[in-house]
């Protein structure tokens, strides 16, 4: 059960991009198509399920047991660039066509603040390893719905006659306000 409750909160009641405010690069620039967005989302999911299993192997075997914990923000940092960056290199020799699909969405993810924020949250919430990668799954799960119904309707605003002063930037920005304000309705569904 409490596997459920952290699946439903993580996806939407805490969603990571609607009332944690990471993520928002990756949401607001690749987010005019649906299928760019369905892309980026799943190289998230990887990535961010990956990084969490090192970074919390690394702060349990190696940061807590030689007390280095003032060193967890630089260490999580370097892991997950070098983890992306193996990634990276793996998939390309491995796996060229998805390497391909993947295209500039594994580069974006090393910058993305939402993988490292949710590796600190992992830490700081003292979730234990499969714990852990619930949430991180979840979240990376929350993140790709924020992701695509703003790509969805960024898409149907393409066909709209918008006035002239609020084309792009302003319009996105007031349309991913009001989906913030539609996630906070599910404040109440699950008790975190």
């Amino acid at each position: 059960m409490e596997y459920l409750i952290i699946f439903i909160a993580a996806i939407f009641v805490n969603n990571i991009v609607f009332s944690q405010f990471l993520g928002i690069c990756p949401f607001l620039g690749v987010s005019k198509k649906i299928d760019t967005a369905l892309g980026m989302s799943a190289a998230v999911a990887f990535v961010l399920v990956l990084a969490t299993i090192v970074t919390y192997l690394i702060q349990k075997f190696v940061l807590d047991a030689f007390g280095l914990q003032y060193l967890q923000t630089i260490t999580f940092i370097l892991v997950i660039a070098s983890l992306v960056q193996m990634l990276e290199i793996v998939l390309k020799k491995v796996s060229p066509s998805f390497y391909q699909a993947l295209g500039v969405f594994l580069p974006l993810i090393t910058t993305n603040c939402a993988v490292l924020g949710v590796a600190i949250l992992v830490i700081q919430k003292d979730y234990d390893l499969l714990t852990g990668v619930v949430y991180a799954f979840s979240t990376a799960i929350g993140f790709g719905l924020a992701l695509t119904l703003f790509a969805g309707i960024r898409e149907q605003m393409s066909l709209v006659n918008i006035p002239k002063g609020m084309k792009g930037t302003p319009i996105a920005l007031i349309v991913a306000g009001l989906l913030a304000m539609a996630f906070m309705g599910f404040s109440g569904v699950v008790k975190v």
